[in-house]
């Protein structure tokens, strides 16, 4: 038999390999998004494309390293404590926050990754047409100030965690994607639409994008990172990480079939990038609850999703907000849906962390803290988020000139195409 703190000792060291690996899987998913991004715009643009989601992580962990980790996790959690840290500056000191088992050295490479998620949201919806130096600085205020106040908020035990029913977010469909999401608009809206983009009578024109397979690939690859995402959230090795992973299975394919048959519906064809984006649209939605809701809510919540994803895109394109990945429709709209469903479908009641929504007898308690915390964080990342983008305006510009978007970013803003052809 073994002994009680040998037991004790082996979960400790499983629950550091099994979150260190879902750290990894997380990571993956930046080589996810890159693909999508690139295939789902012009060839004349994959290598800046694959640049700003290579610097995405690379200088979202310096900066989260130094000054992100500490506003998220550091400090007092009462008082101005509960809304920015203050202490755990380059992950100094033995007491700044970890969770249960983990080491802080584990528990911080898992939340870069987060991090980086969230900044390199913004890079699809800012595609073609965005000067790299303004990105960059873009990426580096994100990832040391914007995305770690609002986990502050939440997983930092800041103030939504500490409303009279806690604001509930399990993985990230509000704080990282909805972040993402509502940078991306306000990004977008300050550079204007690509060149060709909308005729003189106003009306969307399609900007096909180089590789449909690129764009697919990337989906599968987010999709085998979600795993990480959602399962690693649990922060232990445990037995729940299985119901975790089959509703983010579920919300998945949810979302693809729903959106490939809502274009099919109204187009006659089923839209092959479209049903992509279901698929990441079903994931978003569901990482809010992935723990506290079923599989029939999880089905539930990706069909809507994958509905929703379809009409916000067509919603964008009206008032000319030009995202050529659809990354506002599937991380803000969809992130915000997702968040406000935990209110709906929770079934789960755990004093002090969430309640069954009101479809399980819950009553309203948790859609409301839902409410509050979808409305906080939309309205502090759209401010800053304009003040950013203002100033970088403003500053060192946000716009390539009209002949390099034309031509092309790679070879203006890198000096190389990203594709060589033979003579």
């Amino acid at each position: 038999m073994l002994s009680e703190a040998t037991i004790e000792s082996v979960q400790v060291l499983l629950d550091n390999v099994w979150i260190l690996m879902a750290a990894v899987l997380v990571i993956m998913m930046q080589a996810g998004f890159a693909l999508v991004e690139a295939g789902l715009t012009r060839g004349k643009n994959v290598a800046n494309i694959f640049m700003k989601n290579l610097m995405d992580f690379c200088i979202g962990a310096l900066l989260f390293f130094a000054v992100g980790y500490a506003v998220a996790f550091g400090g007092d959690m009462t008082g101005l404590g509960s809304y920015i840290g203050g202490d755990g500056w380059f992950l100094a000191g033995d007491g700044i926050f970890t969770y249960g088992t983990l080491d802080k050295f584990v528990f911080f490479t898992f939340q870069v990754a987060f991090a980086a998620t969230a900044a390199t949201i913004v890079s699809g919806a800012m595609a073609e047409r965005t000067k790299f130096k303004s990105y960059i600085l873009y990426s580096a205020v994100i990832s040391a100030v914007i995305y770690p106040i609002v986990v502050r908020w939440q997983w930092g035990g800041g103030w939504l965690f500490q409303l009279d029913t806690p604001f509930h977010d399990f993985a990230g469909s509000t704080l990282v994607h909805m972040t993402g999401g509502i940078t991306a608009a306000v990004g977008a809206a300050f550079l204007g639409p690509r060149i060709g983009r909308y005729g003189a009578d106003g009306k969307p024109r399609a900007i096909p994008g180089h590789s449909i397979p690129l764009a697919i690939l990337g989906t599968f690859i987010l999709l085998v990172g979600w795993y990480g995402f959602n399962a690693g959230s649990w922060l232990a090795a445990g037995t729940e990480i299985g119901a975790i992973a089959v509703n983010t299975t579920l919300a998945g394919a949810a979302g693809a079939f729903a959106a490939m048959m809502t274009t099919w519906l109204r187009s006659g064809k089923p839209d092959v990038a479209m049903a992509g984006n279901g698929l990441l649209a079903g994931l978003v939605g569901v990482t809010a609850g992935a723990w506290v809701v079923n599989g029939l809510g999880a089905i539930v919540i990706g069909l809507a999703a994958g509905v929703i994803v379809v009409y916000a895109v067509s919603f964008f394109d009206k008032i000319k907000i030009d995202d050529p990945v659809g990354a506002v429709s599937v991380h803000g709209v969809c992130g915000a849906f997702g968040t406000l469903a935990v209110g709906l479908f929770s079934t789960i009641e755990s004093d002090g962390i969430v309640k069954k929504g009101l479809f399980y007898g819950g009553g309203t308690d948790q859609l409301v803290s839902q409410v509050i915390g979808v409305a906080a964080v939309a309205a502090f990342v759209f401010v800053a988020a304009v003040i950013l983008f203002a100033t970088l305006k403003a500053t060192v510009g946000l716009r390539v000139d009209p002949q390099e978007e034309i031509e092309g970013l790679d070879v203006h803003e890198h000096g190389f195409p990203g594709y060589s052809h033979a003579d």
